[in-house]
């Protein structure tokens, strides 16, 4: 991600003139613009759009169609919780309700200390330890709510694994 305000605007220039001139480039110029920002920063797709002379409107229609697109960053850590068969058999819905009532978020937000992102997804191919969750790259198993919770907590107070038995 970006660090300075200079760093910013010299990588918005650089994507501007990339894709000045060229048509079909919508998915691409919004790829290059979240690679960089890490999501899309409404400032930035304004002024994208009135460089390139795209209409704001079709940059957001684009951007809202597809769910790989974000309008605000990520956690320092993203939580994927697994809601495939196994871990769904094994109570990931218990799991998920109690992270998300920790946690003060729902699906897809972030924590307002910018700590975790929450995504549930399909799968994460660890089915022998179901229910299971990843914090960042780390994964755990054989979770309940509360020992869920305590990874989290762990993760609050740098003691990162704390609650795994995985």
């Amino acid at each position: 991600m970006l660090s300075t305000k200079q760093d910013d605007e010299q990588a918005l220039q650089n994507i501007i003139e990339t894709f000045r001139g060229k048509k079909g480039i919508t998915i691409s110029l919004l790829s290059k613009i979240q690679e960089s920002y890490g999501y899309l920063p409404q400032e930035v797709l304004s002024k994208v759009a009135k460089e390139l002379d795209i209409p704001e409107a079709s940059l957001y229609g684009v951007a809202t169609f597809y769910a790989m697109f974000r309008f605000k960053p990520l956690g320092k850590y993203t939580i994927k919780l697994c809601r495939g068969t196994a871990c769904h058999v094994q109570g990931s819905l218990l799991i998920a309700q109690e992270v998300m009532r920790h946690l003060g978020i729902s699906e897809g937000e972030t924590t307002d200390d910018g700590l975790f992102t929450l995504e549930l997804v399909a799968c994460l191919g660890c089915c022998s330890l179901a229910p299971v969750m990843m914090v960042g790259e780390d994964v755990y198993g054989r979770l309940t709510p509360d020992r869920a919770v305590k990874v989290l907590d762990g993760y609050r107070t740098n003691k990162r694994g704390e609650g795994n038995n995985g």
